[in-house]
């Protein structure tokens, strides 16, 4: 019977954060990354700048994380040696946004408030998310301090690119919250980088097939369970080329994309993708059927034929791969309604892949586009049961597959 190593949603845990936030603009965004940090299990503190406070008043931060607010050397009495507290209690300091004022500070060692005094006596990790105009980032007193910080060991996340306060379009964006706080639980957490040195081609989504400009047919898929895996193999150190069908939603950073809409254009990224992949997982929900002659205008229903169109099969994706397959894992998905496992068994052996992911779609818990999946692990070693899942924890479970590959 295969073990499961699970990946934990509540990441952080029993862990304590102190989110340090400066003056700019980007502030707003750090209410997004308490709420965050929360949904992981974190224990949220906060210490603001004077400036940051003209940005974000305190009372909405006291209100997210149900703590006092640091702002001041001396606002609280009772503890005269607040910096040292502050800085002794967290498991991880965060600061987001960081701007060119404090990054300076840390750089050399500037202790004239709360924010940076508590910043130069803490003994615990560090992330910071500067946030600044591209003009003040590209400064070289900015970089040179940045290359200190670095050097020290400060882990640094962004900045990114796109439109800035002052109007420009150019790096120093913070980044996003999501990446902020997934920098900090891979500080806390290290993913193990088992599958580093790999290359995985995933397959994800629907597929549209055309029977004229304005209708296809398709199906309920929402390609969340492939993008899940796409973004749980970076983070486990794959190189991953992910074939996304139609979806809204985001690729996961550090993924190569190949946005297609039907099998066939599916079918040629896949191949071409798999030419130089060490495997392949085929989480996508490919048509079975295509009209055999799409036509070039809206079909009219009064004028034309809309109740007798003709089909013609599309290639099996997961065949084709598994065929050419040779030494390489390739594996696939089986969304059904009844006999989950029993078709999962028939399909294992058709389609002649590695293993088979069952999932019963006719459950409200894993359906298509759910948050969560009831699977089983069809191979040639027999059938694994597991519970019912995330869609990062079943991505987690089905890459250990790959690791001894």
């Amino acid at each position: 019977m295969m073990t499961a190593a699970f990946n934990n949603s509540m990441q952080l845990e029993g862990k304590t954060i102190l989110l340090g936030i400066t003056g700019g603009i980007a502030a707003y965004k750090s209410c997004n990354i308490v709420r965050l940090l929360q949904k992981r299990g974190a224990r949220v503190k906060v210490v603001m700048s004077e400036h940051a406070t003209e940005f974000v008043g305190p009372l909405t931060f006291r209100a997210l994380t149900n703590e006092p607010v640091a702002v001041g050397l001396f606002d609280d009495p009772s503890d005269p040696i607040h910096h040292i507290s502050l800085a002794q209690e967290p498991d991880l300091v965060v600061v987001a946004p960081a701007t060119a004022n404090i990054i300076a500070k840390m750089a050399n060692g500037i202790a004239d408030d709360l924010i940076s005094t508590t910043l130069l006596a803490t003994p615990r990790p560090i992330v910071i998310a500067p946030a600044m105009n591209n003009g003040m980032w590209k400064a070289p007193a900015t970089q040179a301090n940045m290359a200190t910080l670095r050097d020290r060991g400060v882990h640094v996340v962004g900045p990114g690119s796109g439109y800035l306060a002052c109007g420009d379009v150019d790096t120093g964006r913070m980044s996003e919250p999501e990446d902020i706080v997934e920098a900090i639980c891979e500080v806390l957490n290290p993913v193990p980088q088992d599958l580093a040195g790999k290359r995985i081609v995933i397959t994800a989504g629907p597929t549209n097939e055309p029977i004229d400009p304005v209708r296809f047919i398709g199906n309920r898929s929402s390609g969340k369970m492939g993008i899940a895996l796409a973004g749980e193999a970076v983070r486990r150190g794959a190189a991953v080329k992910l074939v996304l069908g139609p979806t809204s939603l985001d690729v996961p950073r550090g993924v190569e994309c190949v946005r297609v809409q039907t099998a066939a254009e599916m079918l040629q990224a896949a191949l071409g993708a798999f030419q130089t992949a060490d495997a392949a997982i085929c989480a996508a929900a490919v048509a079975d059927y295509t009209p055999v002659s799409p036509a070039d205008h809206k079909l009219k229903k009064a004028k034309e034929r809309l109740d007798c169109i003709e089909l013609v099969e599309t290639v099996d994706i997961l065949a084709e791969l598994s065929r050419q397959k040779g030494e390489r894992r390739v594996i696939g998905f089986a969304a059904e309604t009844d006999n989950v496992v029993e078709y999962a068994e028939h399909k294992l052996t058709r389609k002649g892949c590695d293993a088979i992911i069952a999932n019963d779609v006719s459950r409200a818990d894993s359906g298509f586009g759910a948050d969560t999946n009831k699977a089983w692990i069809v191979s040639a070693a027999g059938t694994q049961e597991l519970p019912v899942l995330t869609k990062p924890q079943l991505a987690d479970t089905i890459l250990s597959l790959l690791k001894n590959n």
